[in-house]
């Protein structure tokens, strides 16, 4: 798999920190509209990644990748995409993600019970 990865945080938007993961493509680049790879951005809080992954990929390695960069067990955040929370089963196709679409990462939390 050929993952771009590019990480901005909110304070310093001009000089992006890129992966060496794959030399090919740039954050800017917008992906042709049939093309086999989409770019997805991720976002917390602070921080903006930018993954270029196959439609066809399994989001847990774009899930993994996120956290692995940000220091953070899968275990302790969930990924939302349109407010629905993202499976690691999922893919791009079988959620219908478009190119420059974004996941949102939140903190996962347990319990909640009234009083």
């Amino acid at each position: 798999m050929s993952t771009t990865i590019v990480q901005r945080t909110k304070h310093n938007n001009k000089s992006p920190i890129m992966s060496d993961e794959n030399a090919n493509g740039t954050p800017g680049e917008q992906a042709p509209a049939n093309s086999e790879h989409l770019n997805i951005k991720v976002t917390d809080n602070n921080n903006e990644v930018f993954f270029k992954i196959k439609r066809t990929t399994k989001l847990e390695k774009l899930m993994g990748a996120f956290c692995e960069r940000q220091g953070k067990a899968t275990s302790s955040v969930r990924f939302l995409f349109d407010g629905t929370r993202v499976q690691p089963t999922d893919t791009p196709d079988a959620l219908e993600m478009q190119d420059g679409d974004t996941l949102e990462v939140h903190q996962e939390q347990v319990g909640g019970s009234s009083l």
